[in-house]
């Protein structure tokens, strides 16, 4: 619109100076071409911006339906089968390990520490110490002695059984170290070799007695639940006379 102002305005100066060689109809005319043509050039400059701006953003992702996997994702384990063979072999070397029996086991002395003075004699594959009771401890530490773990017996699991025999015929009633020097050198070895005994019949024997002291929890908390009802049973039992009497009180005050 400013535009054809000027332009209208420049027309009308031109009438005015001199004679115009172009009849007003044809400047209308050629005033409305211009504005078209400039109109028409700001449009084809919008739309080659939106273009830019267009080709300038990044295209969508196509949606193929799969998950991106997640790098934090842990991969699968992979599971081994094992064959038949294998577990044949696995039985056969069970077979043939024997057990050590320690009927005690001296202070300061750990599953670790049995196993090294033990496997001068063979390979050990697994051994198992039973822990003292924790009120036991706590006994001792109120009357000045040690705090630490203690053990009360213990199995040691030998490759093969005429080790284990060997070793219980060597090491029963035998010092456990000739050293002066070491904290064991008063302490006996009280050992003895099973025959016939396997590791799971320990396991058993362990999860059974797990069982039983599991059971017996269960019976003392029982027995404490009953008690603690029965007397809040007879509080509040206890509760309501004293309320009756204080009652009772009342009535006596007010008839006086």
């Amino acid at each position: 619109m400013v535009k054809r102002q000027r332009k209208t305005m420049d027309d009308c100066e031109d009438s005015s100076d001199g004679p115009s060689t172009h009849s007003p109809d044809s400047s209308g005319e050629q005033s409305d071409s211009e504005e078209g043509i400039r109109i028409e050039d700001d449009d084809l400059d919008a739309q080659g911006e939106d273009a830019q701006q267009q080709q300038s953003l990044p295209e969508p992702a196509e949606d193929t339906g799969d998950e991106i996997p997640d790098a934090k994702s842990k991969k699968p384990k992979k599971v081994r089968k094992l064959k038949l063979s294998a577990t044949h072999d696995f039985n056969a070397k069970l077979q043939k390990r024997g057990i050590l029996y320690l009927s005690r086991v001296p202070p300061r002395m750990g599953p670790a520490k049995v196993k090294t003075l033990l496997t001068d004699f063979g390979t050990i594959t697994r051994v198992y110490l039973v822990e003292e009771d924790k009120t036991r401890r706590k006994k001792r530490r109120k009357a000045g002695g040690s705090g630490g773990k203690r053990y009360t017996e213990g199995w040691v699991e030998f490759e093969s059984k005429k080790v284990a025999r060997s070793a219980g015929d060597t090491l029963n009633m035998t010092r456990v170290t000739n050293h002066k020097g070491s904290i064991h050198y008063d302490d006996m070895w009280n050992v003895k070799y099973l025959r016939g005994f396997k590791w799971s019949h320990l396991t058993e024997k362990v999860a059974y007695e797990r069982r039983v002291r599991e059971q017996k929890l269960r019976v003392e908390m029982m027995e404490v639940r009953r008690e603690n009802a029965s007397y809040i049973a007879q509080v509040e039992a206890g509760g309501e006379g004293m309320k009756r009497e204080s009652k009772r009180m009342m009535v006596r005050v007010v008839v006086l």
